[in-house]
């Protein structure tokens, strides 16, 4: 709270705590100053500097509020509605109390071997199917797609890979924010076992270091070169030693394998609160791992091709159960080097559900089988360290065991044939109930595309090289920077706009300054986001007002007079079906009964990439298109439903006014079913223009792919709006 956020950023400070900003009233001066918030920042700027500061943020939509002075008395003092709440001296606030001591007994571990398991069941199917369900192995897809996988136009690996999107990734590997391209990426991961945490505190966190590393190294990245942050969690302490003994005996486990490896913890976070009434959670150090990586050199999990080999690369623990470090270093080099040399197309870093779950999981993103040999203690046994790789030749390194090879279809191991349907069954239905990742379309109505679409209108104007792309920025925006970096590519010059509505002043202003912007640009995009928190009880209601606006209005129909383009993506889309401009060109139009866009079938958000064929090519936006063209396209909302009456829905198809719809990713056809339409869109559409095609609007995010981005999903990404639109301008008079 105020305390350390402002309390820290100087030896003297006078603290005013009823200027702080607050979304309750009655606060206490001791709850103002103790509370946390997520939402601010506090900053110091010089006196000189403060109405230019203040200035700044206001031209941002920022709310900014001077609350306290630096000063040169060395204490931190308190006011509260001028009375002093707290006055305390550097020294003593730097002095961090009085010393204390504990004494820690590191209790005796268990003699028995922690990384057996024995799944319950009478054949082997059985064994894999109660492995792939169980709540550490099974799958979180309906969970994970409720955040946002793709913004930022940085993501390298999509959480699910393959055709099918089924093949779950272990890493995050996200691309550096920087203006121009880079190949350079971060990659991170975790690891962390509960079970192992519980019989050995300093083994659970030992192998946790163990398991971020080698997950790393099956998706690209350099071991050598990692940081880690170290998340701790345990039970309350108490005056039993036993009890300090606990984060004790991680500490140094997880510092036993920083000196081995010589890979440093950086930064963390301790909490000692696990404890409810007699409850309390395990022990608990989770290593986060991170290194940069080329995104060009980064595997995905998913299997890719039948006849491909798949290996073992076998971690043995030592006598006592601890990681052989020795023999990670030599494996761990041993494949990287192998991807660096392209000789490996896919890894997998064994956890918890064993080689098995590692077959299984693989196997699922393009439905391949694999015939391999295996015994049941590797198959289903806790093998920290280890992978599982897939090559398209044979590996002579003597590390790397064969197990066998990847099929088309059939899962057999040890002889025993496993339908790929029963075993990815077990793994998804655990948590559907909670968090299904699939729902029954709530209509299978649908329409043919027609055959023919009317032709595309041209410019007539001059020939504009770097076409003017205005965007504004709205409250809960935030898809401006990928939006506009994806115009830049195309050649555009992009005018970034904020809007702002911290008073009645800024929005009449933002309006002006909105219609001025209108006046000047070629095309007006309208990005996504969540505007004004998708309130009031509906996602971009707020652009749909502005849009109606008198002044902003005429400024959009001038635009479109002059021939220049629209585009709307999700939110965007949202605001101009909610305003009119589609699919009528003309808010004027808008009725009761007109299309809208409405929540999800699944009823949560969905981030997941779709696959969209296009429909229609009467547009610019669409230039050289072909209808059924596929593109796969990230989509991340949860208000994507398009909902048109079928009578009005058949003469937007007639008039050529369905730009995408929604595609199977094997068969290309348009489809009603669930993930392939992520909403439950009438008809399947994704995407509408106007009558004369310079207005689009789509859900799917075209912006957010580049090179390198979304390696574990098949198909064209690329989709070129923006360079279309930037050479309908280019190819003027």
């Amino acid at each position: 709270g105020v305390s350390v956020a402002i309390g820290e950023l100087a030896d003297g400070l006078d603290i005013w705590l009823d200027r702080v900003p607050t979304k309750y009233s009655g606060l206490t001066p001791t709850e103002l100053a103790i509370s946390e918030s997520q939402e601010r920042m506090a900053v110091v700027v010089e006196a000189k500097d403060r109405a230019a500061f203040e200035r700044w943020c206001a031209l941002d939509n920022i709310e900014v509020t001077h609350v306290a002075d630096v000063t040169d008395r060395g204490r931190m003092r308190m006011f509260y509605h001028g009375a002093t709440v707290a006055d305390l001296a550097r020294s003593f606030i730097d002095s961090a109390g009085a010393p204390h001591f504990s004494s820690a007994c590191i209790a005796a571990v268990e003699d028995r071997d922690p990384f057996v398991q024995e799944p319950a069941g009478e054949t082997l199917e059985a064994r894999f199917r109660s492995v792939l369900r169980s709540p550490n192995v099974t799958s979180q897809k309906g969970l994970i797609e409720n955040f946002d996988s793709t913004i930022g136009r940085s993501t390298v690996l999509m959480p699910f890979g393959g055709r099918l999107q089924a093949s779950e990734t272990q890493v995050s590997v996200q691309k550096l924010p920087v203006d121009g391209y880079t190949d350079t990426s971060s990659m991170m991961a975790f690891g962390y076992n509960p079970y192992l945490a519980s019989w050995s505190p300093y083994h659970g966190a030992a192998y946790a270091v163990v398991e971020a590393c080698t997950k790393l190294v099956a998706a690209g990245a350099d071991w050598s070169g990692m940081r880690f942050s170290y998340q701790e969690y345990f039970e309350r302490m108490s005056a039993d030693p036993r009890s300090w003994g606990k984060p004790l005996s991680a500490l140094l486990g997880a510092l036993k394998m920083q000196l081995a490896l010589g890979l440093p913890s950086i930064g963390g976070k301790d909490s000692m609160s696990g404890t409810f009434e007699d409850i309390n959670v395990p022990p608990t150090l989770i290593a986060f791992g991170i290194n940069t990586v080329g995104a060009s050199q980064v595997i995905s999990t998913d299997f890719k091709q039948p006849g491909d080999r798949i290996y073992l690369v076998r971690h043995t623990p030592l006598a006592n159960r601890m990681p052989d470090t020795d023999q990670l270093k030599e494996n761990w080099n041993a494949v990287l080097n192998a991807i660096r040399a392209d000789k490996v197309c896919a890894g997998w870093s064994v956890g918890f559900g064993g080689v098995a779950e590692a077959l299984a999981k693989m196997a699922f993103g393009n439905r391949l089988g694999v015939e391999v040999t295996v015994s049941e203690r590797d198959l289903f046994s806790l093998n920290y360290g280890s992978i599982v790789l897939e090559s398209s030749e044979a590996l002579s390194d003597p590390g790397f065991e064969l197990l066998g090879y990847v099929t088309d279809g059939r899962f057999v191991v040890n002889g025993q044939d496993m339908p790929l349907d029963s075993l990815q069954e077990a793994c998804e239905t655990h948590f559907s109930k909670v968090y299904p990742a699939r729902v029954r379309a709530a209509s299978e109505a649908m329409l043919p595309t027609p055959a023919t679409t009317p032709a595309a209108v041209t410019y007539h104007g001059p020939q504009v090289e770097r076409p003017v792309v205005y965007l504004p920025v709205f409250p809960g925006t935030n898809c401006d920077y990928d939006t506009a970096k994806a115009f830049r590519c195309a050649g555009a010059e992009v005018r970034i706009h904020v809007f702002r509505n911290l008073t009645e002043a800024d929005v009449n202003q933002s309006i002006d300054e909105m219609a001025d912007h209108l006046a000047q640009c070629h095309i007006l995009a309208l990005c996504g986001g969540f505007s004004a928190g998708d309130e009031p009880d509906g996602s971009g209601k707020f652009i749909a007002t502005v849009l109606r606006n008198a002044r902003v209005s005429a400024a959009v129909k001038a635009l479109l007079a002059r021939e220049g383009l629209v585009l709307g993506i999700c939110n965007g889309f949202q605001a101009l079906l909610k305003s009119g401009f589609l699919p009528y060109g003309d808010p004027d139009k808008l009725t009761a009964d007109s299309p809208t866009l409405f929540r999800n079938d699944i009823n949560r958000h969905v981030s997941q990439m779709v696959t969209t064929a296009v429909a229609s090519t009467a547009s610019p936006w669409l230039a050289g298109f072909r209808p059924g063209d596929l593109h796969t396209i990230a989509v991340s909302h949860g208000e994507g439903k398009v909902v048109v009456r079928e009578a009005e829905a058949r003469e937007l198809f007639a008039r050529g006014q369905v730009a995408f719809r929604y595609a199977d990713p094997v068969s290309g056809e348009p489809t009603m079913a669930s993930p392939a339409n992520p909403n439950g869109s009438c008809y399947a559409i994704e995407g509408l223009l106007s009558p004369d095609g310079r207005i689009l609007g789509k859900m799917g995010h075209t912006e957010r792919y580049e090179t390198n981005l979304f390696k574990n999903i098949a198909g064209t990404k690329e989709q070129t709006l923006f360079t279309n639109a930037v050479n309908y301008f280019k190819q003027g008079k």
